[in-house]
């Protein structure tokens, strides 16, 4: 009895370059596959986590913050613009809120940094509803400050680097007679929180003259409320500004889905030139060995066991090419990675592309299919191959 698998195999040994370039073909396909659902899934959730990470949807500033960047480098703080504390109280009040946490920041020109100086960043918060809305962040030593505390301070892991801090240490406010005593250092986290100061609310206020001010409120909005409905609340008060992480997130993702489009119609098309390399290696195989397919059939191969035989030669090829491409895709996920970071500069932190055991069946399964479609013809032409003619064509 005839082997299929075996004489399928040996068949594809014998043209053993162009079973190598069809397989190359077929693990390019494949990796394209890979790369491109890997960095759907790896991105969108890099951008999740980074958004998440926030812990909060909407941001309340004063009208005019866009240009605050600009106003910090040139004046060293002061032309930020505030909002009066009563504020939160208001905003509390609506059943779409969950948490609200007041903000204030403030930078100071340091003359020990440097000889021109530099900008420290200090950040007052409530310690009370900031650290349940910051939940990611993770301490090096130490811990938050009290909610009653007022000389205590937490900083970034950047911000403890450069004074040279550690838990327990005194910090003393540039051009302010005050000492501060450290008592959390901040973990790496990779966002501008490292190189922060932070420092209790009514502290600050009353360090540098802001009593009742904050400089932005963050808000955390309920898991079912329409957050659109709650913004238009918000734009009807008076001289505030909100920004929306959820749009920002939306448009982020608007934008990448383009992309994506554009790059799954790439990927489409190199699906489509395996098929169709797949379907001319295999067809010339079989008009390559014609004569030999005659006389199979004429020692009683049936039509079926040719099909069968042929079918069977691609789906070896784009097995074989699926298991080359996710090998590909998997060594050279962090070199993608790095690819994209250099044509996306500001993209999220964490893994852009995310190959996962699911992707790795899907792209396994679309290969299959694909063999399976291709094989078709050439598997139809070589079962209806008479044996007579085959075998005058081999006299001839």
């Amino acid at each position: 009895m005839i082997n299929i698998y075996q004489v399928a195999y040996k068949n594809l040994l014998r043209k053993k370059t162009r079973s190598s370039l069809t397989i190359l073909g077929i693990a390019l396909s494949a990796w394209v596959l890979v790369s491109l659902f890997g960095f759907n899934n790896g991105y969108e959730q890099s951008l999740n986590r980074d958004i998440d990470n926030l812990g909060y949807q909407l941001l309340v500033t004063a009208k005019g913050c866009p240009y605050e960047a600009a106003t910090l480098m040139l004046k060293g703080g002061t032309g930020l613009r505030y909002l009066k504390e009563d504020l939160i109280t208001e905003i509390a009040k609506n059943p779409e809120v969950e948490k609200i946490t007041p903000m204030l920041m403030h930078v100071v020109l340091d003359p020990n940094k440097g000889e021109s100086g530099g900008l420290t960043a200090f950040l007052g918060i409530d310690a009370t509803t900031y650290p349940s809305m910051k939940s990611f962040l993770k301490f090096q030593a130490g811990g938050w400050f009290k909610p009653d505390a007022r000389n205590e301070v937490v900083m970034g892991y950047e911000a403890a680097e450069l004074e040279q801090r550690e838990v327990g240490d005194l910090y003393l406010i540039p051009e302010k007679k005050l000492e501060l005593k450290v008592v959390g250092i901040l973990k790496r986290t990779g966002t501008q929180d490292d190189g922060t100061i932070f420092i209790p609310i009514k502290t600050i206020q009353q360090v540098f003259g802001k009593t009742g001010q904050v400089t932005g409120l963050g808000i955390k909005v309920s898991q079912n409320a329409d957050i659109a409905r709650f913004e238009d609340k918000m734009y009807n008060l008076p001289d505030v500004q909100v920004v929306s992480l959820v749009q920002v997130k939306q448009t982020i993702l608007s934008l990448v889905g383009t992309a994506k489009v554009m790059v799954l119609s790439i990927a489409i098309i190199a699906v489509v030139i395996a098929l169709l390399g797949v379907i001319n290696t295999v067809l010339m195989s079989v008009f390559e060995r014609y004569q030999e397919i005659g006389i199979l059939k004429s020692m009683g191969a049936m039509p079926f066991d040719i099909f069968q035989m042929v079918w069977t030669e691609t789906l070896i090829l784009c097995a074989i090419g699926s298991l080359v491409g996710i090998g590909l895709a998997m060594i050279l996920a962090q070199v993608s990675d790095l690819l994209i970071r250099r044509i996306i500069p500001y993209a999220p932190a964490g893994v852009l592309v995310q190959v996962d055991p699911p992707l790795i069946l899907f792209t396994i399964l679309v290969m299959i299919v694909i063999g399976l479609l291709s094989g078709i013809y050439p598997a139809w032409r070589a079962a209806n191959i008479r044996p007579l003619e085959a075998i005058r064509s081999e006299g001839e």
